[in-house]
């Protein structure tokens, strides 16, 4: 057992190897005293779980001293806060609000995860799309493309580009089979959106950029260690409005949100009729 004191009034007890090996017990049993910070203290019963199972007498003092060191610190620092604390600040009005706000948030979202319908249907998201559309004005350009990128000395890359020139129902699923087994990342979905930055990070430094999009329809390139194909479907500028399918997850997101303010607000006004039913809600005016 190692006693070590340190300035401002910290003493700290470090156990390691003797921790579980040498069994005394000081008279406090088995829940010894670890650190003591301006008569705040800190013991074995506090450390309750931080072990796993099977670890060994090393590995025990190590985590009691990493937490020892930590406790010290924070208990400090606390120590410190509560000699600064301005004589205006009601600690247990502060205390009291954080409570009541953990049961009432805790509350809720029991309620929501019992009440909240979390399907959103395509027309449901369409009817948002429509009355909200104006607010998805796009700040970059996004894109829908095919692009591919796989090894240079891949094989059947020949076929590959065969099957790229030619690009019929039969090719296209060719190249997705392909693509699975052998590519490094490649985009085939022709429904998909995807911002422009992404696709450029991609692709070789000069290749595409927002300046040339509109000349470059479609291009293959190698630099000597992968090949890229890159075909360009469909652009949406910046300043233009997002297309659905680009902004579905966030639309689906803010109609659940809105459900769930509903599902709230109607639990209040229920909570508020009874409790003035009941009498148990006195108002009394001035």
């Amino acid at each position: 057992m190692l006693w070590k004191q340190t300035p401002s009034g910290v003493y700290l007890v470090l156990f390691f190897l003797c921790f579980y090996g040498c069994g005394r017990d000081n008279g406090q049993g088995s829940d010894r005293l670890l650190a003591r910070v301006y008569g705040k203290e800190l013991r074995v019963s506090d450390m309750e779980g931080m072990f796993p199972a099977n670890t060994s007498s090393v590995d025990s003092g190590l985590i009691i001293n990493a937490y020892v060191q930590r406790w010290v610190r924070e208990a400090l620092l606390l120590n410190e806060a509560e000699k600064n604390l301005p004589r205006d600040l009601n600690v247990d009005k502060l205390v009291e609000d954080y409570r009541a706000s953990l049961i009432k948030n805790n509350y809720e979202e029991v309620l929501v995860e019992q009440l909240l319908d979390t399907t959103v249907t395509e027309a449901e998201l369409q009817q948002f799309y429509e009355r909200n559309k104006a607010q998805y004005q796009l700040e970059k350009p996004i894109i829908r493309c095919y692009f591919i990128k796989v090894a240079s000395d891949a094989p059947d890359i020949a076929r590959l580009m065969s099957w790229w020139t030619s690009p019929s129902a039969a090719n296209m699923e060719r190249i997705n089979a392909y693509c699975d087994e052998h590519a490094e990342s490649h985009i085939l979905d022709e429904e998909g959106w995807h911002r422009l930055e992404d696709i450029l990070s991609a692709l070789p430094a000069g290749s595409l950029d927002e300046a040339n999009l509109g000349a470059v329809k479609e291009f293959r390139q190698n630099d000597g260690k992968f090949q890229y194909f890159f075909r360009l479907l469909e652009v949406k500028q910046s300043q233009e409005i997002a297309p659905l399918s680009f902004i579905k997850e966030q639309a689906r997101k803010y109609i659940l949100h809105l459900r769930k303010l509903k599902i709230l607000e109607e639990k209040r006004n229920d909570l508020y009729e009874v409790g003035m039913r009941r009498r148990g809600v006195q108002i009394f005016n001035e």
